[in-house]
């Protein structure tokens, strides 16, 4: 049984940026090299709720001047149920869980911004978030 409800999930901040036609051409050869990076945070807000921000950036980590950049944070609202109070416990629904839970929803969102920026050969699927979490600890 779930110790969290999610409350809400939505788009909070999206951006993507390629300077110019030379640098899209550029990008669109080379955005196979580019590397996906993801951050999450959390807020706590009243009444055992918490706004978890996950932020997925993908981009270039080379020293190329033509660089396109691609950032979306993807903001969720959960109420913790009673029972959860450990904080070890609530770590992992916070980096593990409720990112599972979202998932599908975060992939299809970052990959519709990649591709309506005009590179449609990229999709981010799979992000494995227990792999991450438990990598933590190693």
């Amino acid at each position: 049984m779930k110790k969290y409800k999610i409350l809400a999930e939505f788009i909070k901040d999206i951006s993507s940026e390629t300077k110019d036609i030379q640098t899209y051409l550029f990008v669109k050869d080379y955005i196979s090299k580019y590397q996906l990076t993801i951050d999450i945070n959390s807020i706590p807000a009243k009444n055992k709720m918490i706004e978890i921000n996950t932020i997925l950036k993908f981009q270039d980590k080379q020293e190329n001047k033509k660089k396109s950049y691609f950032e979306i944070i993807y903001a969720t609202l959960i109420k913790l149920d009673e029972t959860a109070q450990e904080k070890k416990e609530i770590e992992k629904i916070v980096l593990c869980d409720v990112q599972k839970d979202i998932q599908e929803n975060l992939e299809k969102a970052f990959t519709n911004l990649i591709n309506n920026s005009g590179f449609k050969q990229v999709v981010v699927k799979n992000i494995d978030f227990e792999k991450l979490y438990n990598s933590r600890f190693n």
